[in-house]
């Protein structure tokens, strides 16, 4: 079990703050919004993405651009991330510039610039962003293409936290300020300090630079779609990309679920390395892929989807891939996993934990994402214990309920002439 001490709190204005302690090169600033693109209404989409690029265009003391270079220029680095459920903000500085970075957060947090200028800019730079990693990238519309084929458009995860360009044409400054007036504020944000500080001297500095800002009232419920889903479909497309893959997917558990890292355990039986099922059946024996692959897309409010997916070996068709991973994932339902595989499972899973855990900068977030999806930042200290106490027969469980063939989407990625 780990045992990273951590100690939380939370301020008169509903910001919950966690401080864990540990030998670091620098502090880890690590501050996550409860907002995403399931907070989006349709035809409003990409506004949580949006904001990403807004949050750093200035505040009432900050110049537009200053923040990101203030951090840099004290030896530190900065960045933020949207998914669908959450938009998360962070900093690594040296332990000097630990004030700093709560300022500058505190700052955008309570004044942001929203002004036509910013709002204009950051809209096309999105545009920009949207046409190179997803109009003009290779694959770039395949994770579209999956969601698609699970989530209805109306539905809260049925949309990528890119969003519509369409959406963000038709978008005003009054649209754009009353999301941000929604969503952000320090009752709807967690904050982790990880590295070399104390709790009480954590919770003071919080307390001195986001103890001013306001309990505002709470902010709206988010959305619980009893929307259901799309059911099992084949879909073809024809792309200009240098191979074809095949991909099965499936609506499963999850992000919180119990049962999601025996799930993880079993789509690394079946494709993790080439000591997995996949590669040794499609690519070694049968000769048919070049390479077998799976991934999970956690979802909190709604099924995550499961994938695995397979290259064809030069002259091989997507759809003998597919029943061959098909085949393949009928025998490990019917067996389950041995001995010998769930071991190699387990310690990659291992050792994955730890590595992401080595890090101030990876241990903060997966306390804000435990926060998140649990409850409880200390979820980390725990959690390997959970996935160590796991069976072969909890991870045959898990493939039995969730990779059921029936259910399986295939995504069928040609290479070819779109014409």
């Amino acid at each position: 079990m780990q045992n990273f001490p951590l100690t939380t709190t939370e301020l008169a204005n509903g910001l919950k703050v966690a401080v864990a302690e540990a030998p670091s090169p620098g502090v880890a600033v690590n501050l996550w919004y409860g907002v995403g693109a399931v907070d989006e209404a349709p035809g409003k989409t990409g506004f949580a993405h949006l904001f990403e690029h807004l949050m750093f265009q200035g505040s009432a003391n900050v110049a537009s651009g200053e923040h990101m270079a203030l951090i840099e220029a004290a030896g530190g680095t900065v960045n933020a991330t949207t998914s669908s459920d959450r938009t998360n903000y962070f900093e690594t500085v040296p332990r000097g510039a630990l004030e700093l970075a709560l300022w500058l957060e505190a700052d955008r947090m309570g004044s942001l610039a929203i002004t036509p200028s910013n709002f204009e800019a950051q809209r096309q730079v999105v545009k920009e962003e949207k046409r190179e990693r997803y109009d003009n990238q290779p694959y770039g519309d395949l994770l579209e293409l999956i969601v698609a084929q699970h989530f209805p458009e109306s539905h809260p995860y049925g949309h990528l936290p890119i969003g519509s360009m369409a959406d963000l044409d038709a978008a005003t400054l009054d649209d754009v300020a009353e999301f941000w007036s929604r969503w952000y504020r320090a009752s709807n944000a967690t904050l982790v300090l990880a590295g070399p500080v104390h709790a009480e001297e954590g919770f003071a500095l919080a307390e001195r630079y986001f103890g001013h800002l306001p309990l505002l009232p709470e902010r709206p419920p988010r959305i619980h779609s009893p929307e259901p889903l799309r059911p099992p479909t084949t879909t073809t497309v024809t792309r200009n990309v240098p191979y074809s893959v095949a991909y099965l997917s499936w609506a499963s558990t999850p992000a919180a679920a119990d049962d999601l890292p025996a799930l993880d355990l079993a789509l690394s039986v079946l494709a993790d390395g080439h000591a997995s099922r996949l590669h040794r059946q499609l690519v070694k024996d049968d000769r048919v892929a070049q390479e077998a692959h799976a991934m999970m897309l956690t979802n909190h409010m709604a099924p995550s989807l499961a994938t695995l997916t397979a290259r064809p070996a030069e002259g091989v068709d997507t759809r003998r891939v597919a029943a061959g991973m098909q085949d393949v994932l009928a025998r490990f339902l019917d067996e389950g996993p041995d001995e010998r595989e769930f071991a190699r499972a387990v310690a990659q899973y291992e050792r994955g934990w730890l590595s992401q855990l080595s890090t101030a900068e990876e241990r903060a977030d997966l306390m804000n994402e435990a926060w998140l999806l649990h409850g409880d930042p200390g979820r980390v200290n725990t959690h390997l214990d959970e996935v160590l106490a796991l069976t072969p027969a909890d991870v045959h469980a898990a493939a039995l309920r969730w990779l059921r063939p029936d259910d399986a989407h295939q995504l069928h990625y040609l290479a070819g002439d779109p014409a």
